[in-house]
């Protein structure tokens, strides 16, 4: 009778776990099935894909004023990037603090930031570039002002995480020795998240280089702009050629945004 309880304790996790599975199954299933997905078409749409590769090869960018044009263009996309981050980086910190439960200034702000907060990152990036187009027209602008709104609440959030899981006791120091709710923040607060405050900046940035690619084809200004244009008039050796330059670009982004982080977490370990 002793080992009859344990084995039924485990009995019910066990049925717990395949009905979620069986559960998951039904819902992918009814899904698939709710949006038409066939089989046929899928492998109909491989065997085209298939041509297109083959289309693609050899990449070529054709004569030379081309390939100043992308490489002009390849150069206005990680500006985009690094501007639009760089931005909302700065927009985000002083409302973080507006944000954190440490150092709000009154709840009913904090409140408002965080929702606000919500709200910014709540819409895709695509989608901000969409109406910043219609705002301010075609261009590397609204690019900027897309990637910098979509991140003010991703930042927002972050940050503010980051200083409400702050140590207290620098804090506390500071206070004691006489310093102002001001001098508790730069002093206290500030030296200890600043690492991960930079770390998250460099990730978003590594992260936009991508963004600002989509983007471009709505008509926010990058290399995006020309993908769009070479895959509309079929130039699918030009698409090819575009795509290892992004490649190429994210590729070299990610690797010093990666040594960058771990330079400044003090981490010793290998980056990817």
């Amino acid at each position: 009778m002793a080992n009859a309880s344990p084995k039924t304790a485990h009995a019910a996790p066990a049925w717990g776990g395949w009905l979620l599975t069986l559960g998951a199954i039904a819902v992918l299933v009814f899904g698939l099935w709710h949006l038409g997905f066939s089989l046929t078409k899928f492998l109909v749409g491989l065997g085209s894909l298939g041509k297109f590769v083959v289309l693609m090869f050899p990449p070529d960018w054709g004569d030379n004023a081309s390939l100043w044009r992308y490489i002009k263009a390849l150069a206005e996309t990680v500006a985009i990037a690094l501007l639009g981050t760089t931005l909302a980086a700065v927009i985000a910190f002083p409302l973080s603090l507006i944000a954190a439960r440490n150092t709000t200034v009154s709840q009913i702000l904090r409140f408002f930031a965080r929702r606000g907060f919500d709200t910014l990152r709540g819409v895709d990036t695509l989608v901000w570039a969409l109406i910043w187009v219609n705002v301010v027209g075609l261009g590397p602008f609204a690019g900027v002002f897309a990637i910098a709104i979509s991140d003010i609440g991703s930042f927002g959030k972050l940050f503010s995480e980051a200083i409400e899981a702050s140590d207290k006791r620098p804090v506390e120091g500071v206070i004691a020795s006489g310093g102002s709710r001001l001098h508790a923040i730069r002093f206290g607060i500030l030296p200890q998240v600043a690492p991960v405050l930079i770390s998250q900046y460099l990730y978003y940035f590594e992260s936009n280089t991508r963004s600002a690619t989509i983007i471009g084809i709505v008509g926010a200004g990058g290399i995006g702009l020309e993908l769009s244009e070479m895959i509309r008039t079929l130039e699918w050796q030009k698409v090819a050629f575009l795509i290892i330059m992004i490649l190429i670009t994210v590729s070299v982004i990610d690797r010093l945004s990666t040594q960058l982080r771990t330079a400044i977490a003090g981490s010793k370990a290998t980056p990817n």
